[in-house]
């Protein structure tokens, strides 16, 4: 799996040979079985995580055990939570796979040292950036303005290849509506 990294790379900026060699032996492998978590509740977050093959979800757990998904992670898509990595503070996130999975793991260290050392890496990695802070932003509009059939609307447009890879009830969760709203605005949708 460590191709669909490196062609992951490729796609987002212009790697020399060396540069290119210089990432790839700063990550570690890792596979997860559906349902296993690469980050509990209390843990520190201690790499940045790429996935490359599979789905995860980021979310936490309130008082009365409901879940809210912060977020899903699937094929070329990077998932943690900087918070926890950057202060070495315990997180208050759970990620675990949807499905079974494989994460190319980067050290905190090791990734400073690619972001100071590598510059298309350091370009790729600010762009990530930038575009989490407006999806978070356009997120949160989201939540605050629109109607759970608006959400629901939204999501299949932003993301349809979850729709059918996730199940219902997470999606409810990511959405902030009940899994009983969901069926409703889905049942009302397809009587149009």
């Amino acid at each position: 799996m460590i191709n669909v990294f490196k062609e992951y790379l490729q796609t987002k900026g212009n790697y020399t040979a060396i540069q290119l060699e210089t990432v790839v032996a700063a990550v570690v492998i890792k596979k997860l079985r559906k349902r296993q978590y690469l980050l509990q509740e209390g843990d520190v977050m201690k790499n940045h995580v790429f996935v490359s093959s599979g789905c995860l979800r980021s979310y936490t757990v309130d008082d009365k055990g409901m879940e809210h998904i912060l977020n899903f992670a699937i094929e070329n898509w990077w998932i943690g939570d900087r918070e926890s990595l950057q202060t070495g503070q315990p997180s208050i996130y759970n990620i675990d796979a949807i499905e079974d999975s494989e994460v190319v793991l980067i050290s905190r260290d090791k990734f400073d040292v690619l972001c100071q050392d590598v510059p298309p890496f350091n370009n790729m990695i600010n762009a990530i950036l930038q575009k989490s802070f407006n999806v978070a932003q356009n997120r949160i509009h989201t939540f605050i303005s629109q109607s759970a059939e608006e959400k629901y609307l939204s999501f299949l447009e932003k993301f349809p290849h979850l729709a059918t890879r996730v199940p219902q009830s997470m999606i409810a969760s990511y959405l902030g509506i009940t899994a009983e709203t969901l069926s409703r605005v889905r049942k009302q949708i397809v009587k149009r």
